[in-house]
This record gives C-alpha cells, sequence and structure tokens, in this order.
C-alpha cells in the first residue's frame, strides 16, 4: 500500500511538466521509489525490534548487590572524619585523672613533714612506733606498720600477694594493719618453735598445722606473707608457695608408670627456682639425711631420658646441691621436689615452716586431662599430681599453715578435708568495728576522702555497708558526702 501511495503521488507530480521530456521524467521516478523502498524498509526493521523487547512494566527493578567490605570501609572512612571534639572528654578526663594524683602525691609528701596528721580514731597514734614484726604486741593491735619495698621485696621474693599490692597502690604507702588475729597466729607457731615461750596462761593449746580459712577479703594471703616474713627475719627455713594454684594449671604432664602419679617437670623446675631465691645459704649449710636414688621421669618435652633411670645422692652432698641437680635435669625436677619434702621433716637445726596460699586449689581438679577414649577425657585431680601428693598432707609434726584463696574461684569446700586434722581449720576474720575505725582514719591521712566529708557516721555506713570488706571500704570511702 506504501509503494503504490508514493508512485501515485510521484505520477501526480510529474504531471503538470508536460514539456519534460519522458526518459527525464522515467529515471526520476525511479529515484524516487529508490528513496521511499528504503524508508520503509528501515521502518519495518525499527519495528520487529520493538516487538522483540520484553515490556518491564508491573516488575520490580533488581538493586545492586550490597558489599558488607565496602560497608565497613565507608564506615571507618566516616569515624576517621569525625570533629577530634567528640574524642575530648574521655581525654580530658583522663588527664584530669592524672593531674589528680600527681598533685595528691604532693601533698601527701608534704603532710609527711607534719607528725600532727598521723591521728587515729579516740586521738590515739595512727602509726606504731614498733621497729620489727617480733616485736609486736597486743597495745599495738589497730595501728598501722610501715614497710619499704625493698624490705618486702627482699624478705619475699617469691612474690608478695595481690590484694597487698593493690592496697599499695591505692593508698600511696606501703603500709599494714596491725590485727590481734595475726598477734594470736604468730604467738602460735612462736610457740611450737619454742615450747619455753609463755604469752599467757589463758592461751590456747598450740596448732602446728593451721588452715586459714574466712570470706572473701578478709586478709588471709596477707597475714600469711607477714607470718613469713616474721619466721624468716627470725631465721627459719621457709617453704613458701604464694600461688598455689599454679602447681595445677599451665605447663607440662607425663603419666609416670612407676608411681601411677603425674610428674609436672615445668611446675617442679619453678618450684626450685622459688625455694632457691632466699633460702640459698641456709641450704648449703644442710646435708642430705636420705641417700637413696631419686627416680627420673619424663623430661618437659625430651622424653624420657637415655641410660640409667636413676639420679644417685652421694654422702655429703648438700640441699643446695640436690636443687641444683634438679634445676640442671629436667628428668629429676620432680623427683628432686618429692624428695625435699622428706628431707625438710628430717632438719633439726632450725625450724622448717611450709606456707602454701591458695591451698584450696590443692583440693580440687586441676587444668590437665586425660584421655580415656577416643571422644571422651578424664579431669586430673589434683593429689594425682606428684608435686601436690608430697606437699598437701598435714598429718605430720611439721609446722605447717595452709590459706584459702576464694579468687580462684575453687568454690565451697567440706569441713572435713582429706589429709588434714580436723581442729587445723580456723576462721579468719574480716575487720570488726574497732579496726575499720582505724582504717577509714588512714583512708583519711592518705587523702582518699576529704577532710570536710569525713564523720563518725559516715564511716559507720561503710563499715555496715560493706561487712567489713576490706576491698570494698577501700572503693567506698571515696564517696563520702
Amino acid at each position: 500500500m506504501l509503494l503504490r501511495l508514493l508512485l501515485r503521488s510521484t505520477t501526480n507530480a510529474a504531471a503538470p511538466t508536460a514539456a519534460t521530456s519522458p526518459l527525464l521524467q522515467q529515471s526520476h521516478q525511479w529515484q524516487q521509489l529508490s528513496l521511499w523502498r528504503g524508508l520503509a524498509s528501515k521502518s519495518r526493521k525499527q519495528g520487529k525490534g520493538k516487538g522483540k523487547g520484553k515490556s518491564t512494566k508491573g516488575k520490580k527493578t533488581k538493586s545492586p548487590k550490597f558489599d558488607a567490605k565496602e560497608k565497613k570501609k565507608f564506615d571507618a572512612k566516616e569515624k576517621k572524619k569525625q570533629p577530634p571534639e567528640e574524642m575530648k572528654p574521655a581525654a580530658d578526663a583522663e588527664s584530669s585523672g592524672v593531674q589528680e594524683a600527681e598533685l595528691r602525691r604532693r601533698l601527701l609528701a608534704e603532710d609527711d613533714k607534719n607528725p600532727a596528721l598521723d591521728v587515729g580514731p579516740n586521738g590515739r597514734p595512727l602509726f606504731t612506733s614498733t621497729p620489727s614484726i617480733y616485736s609486736l604486741t597486743k597495745d599495738d593491735t589497730n595501728t598501722y606498720m610501715r614497710f619499704s619495698m625493698e624490705e618486702l621485696k627482699e624478705a619475699l621474693p617469691e612474690g608478695l600477694p595481690m590484694g597487698m599490692l593493690k592496697e599499695f597502690e591505692e593508698s600511696s604507702r606501703s603500709a599494714l594493719l596491725v590485727r590481734e588475729s595475726f598477734i594470736n597466729l604468730r604467738d602460735n607457731f612462736r610457740r611450737a618453735a619454742d615450747p619455753s615461750f609463755v604469752v599467757n596462761s589463758k592461751a590456747p593449746e598450740v596448732r602446728k598445722q593451721i588452715v586459714l580459712d574466712g570470706p572473701v577479703s578478709c586478709g588471709k594471703s596477707t597475714a600469711l606473707a607477714m607470718l613469713v616474713h616474721w619466721a624468716r627475719k627470725e631465721g627459719w627455713l621457709v617453704f613458701y608457695v604464694p600461688r598455689g594454684r599454679d602447681w595445677t594449671h599451665g605447663g607440662l604432664f607425663y603419666k609416670n608408670p612407676q608411681t601411677g602419679l603425674w610428674d609436672t617437670p615445668v611446675q617442679a623446675a619453678n618450684i626450685l627456682q622459688d625455694f632457691l631465691k632466699y633460702n640459698k645459704s641456709y641450704l648449703q649449710g644442710l646435708k642430705c639425711n636420705i641417700l637413696d636414688p631419686i627416680p627420673l621421669g619424663e623430661g618437659a618435652g625430651v622424653g624420657w631420658p637415655k641410660g640409667s633411670d636413676k639420679m644417685q645422692i652421694s654422702e655429703g652432698t648438700t640441699l643446695y646441691q640436690l636443687v641444683e641437680a634438679g634445676l640442671n635435669d629436667t628428668h629429676a625436677a620432680v623427683g628432686v621436689v618429692v624428695r625435699l619434702r622428706k628431707e625438710l621433716s628430717k632438719i633439726t637445726d632450725l625450724p622448717v615452716f611450709i606456707a602454701i596460699d591458695q591451698y584450696n586449689s590443692w583440693f580440687t581438679f586441676t587444668d590437665f586431662e586425660e584421655p580415656v577414649t577416643v571422644r571422651s577425657c578424664r579431669a586430673v585431680h589434683a593429689r594425682e599430681l606428684a608435686t601436690v601428693n608430697a606437699f598437701r598432707s598435714m598429718m605430720h609434726e611439721d609446722m605447717m599453715v595452709g590459706a584459702f584463696c576464694h579468687s580462684t574461684a575453687v568454690g565451697k569446700l567440706r569441713q572435713e578435708l582429706p589429709d588434714v586434722p580436723t581442729e587445723a581449720r580456723i576462721y579468719f576474720p574480716r575487720y570488726n568495728l574497732g579496726e575499720a575505725a582505724t582504717v577509714c582514719h588512714y583512708y583519711l591521712r592518705q587523702r582518699l576522702v576529704k577532710r570536710e566529708a569525713f564523720s563518725e557516721e559516715n564511716w559507720k555506713k561503710i563499715f555496715y555497708l560493706s561487712n567489713g570488706n576490706g576491698t570494698e571500704m577501700r572503693y567506698l570511702v571515696p564517696f563520702m558526702r
């Protein structure tokens, strides 16, 4: 139809020009015809292309995929773009805290020059003038005794209790409260070592083995450390373990087929190293009383020894040489620790004192497990370790103190413990009202609380609120208003 219309239009357009020749008219018509054919073919192709396209009407368009990594990068860039003013409050608070601590230290240094400030409750002296723990009496109770950190580190090279270090840090002074419960504990072992020493006729019966039990933050570890300090200044041979839990956690462990117990050579080496830190001079003058060979075990990461499975002990060997042999040979470390416990019971030249902190961790399960089947393991109990098995028992005549530490999350143990005498367990109390009064006045002296806010009513509120807990009292005192 389109071609017919085109032909008609061309013929009509050519009709008026009669003077034109027929050949020219025919060529002109063919040119127009080819032109319109080209236009018609283009229109058909465009129509076909439109028919092939799919309609998107009523359909949802797909959104571009979300990349989590790109979002993280974008968030990080946005954080960097944040103005520094938003971080200024935290930085200002930290800098102000440092400035306050520095100011407090300067003021305390000036206060030390004024003895009139060292006043406790009812006008009593806040600090005792007694020079040593040995000379303390009941008259010195509820006063503070000054120590130097050099002195404490020298007397307790194995390490100080965490509670003691925290007290020194927050109070900005290395001083401890003299408590009546500690005086009684010291006098008990003084009488145990020297029966001729008499305190008074009403003194309780002497106990050579004591287990210190009590609530959290009542001062058991601090009392034990001070007891060790006193015993060493008296010239005793002290085996002090400030962290008994370390004996049952970490390191390597091997089953010894000869004893049926588990050997822990890494812990054994640490035990011997700690024992030498203070007692080296004593051990050099003490000779071994047991000359039986020491069985060797599996070393730390080196397997069983090659050749002989025993270490010979010659006559005249000192305890220092015995300990050195255990440190030099990892196969002999556990055997030397076990033998050392037997040797301590045979020493008669000087008093021997064994002090174990975190003693309750030796009555529960360790960090070690023994494979039972392909898919199951059995927890190893502390009594199955050779080192713990040698030192845990209190069924002997040696002087020994074990302090419970409830911060190790061991849990509450039964009243009657295996290998511990029934009467050995005593209760170590928290602060009473008189001790709390001295403690609060001491914190006032150390500028933990403002003088205008300090009153008898306020410190009694803190005492009853904390129930005599030393850690909580130290935390609450600055909130006096």
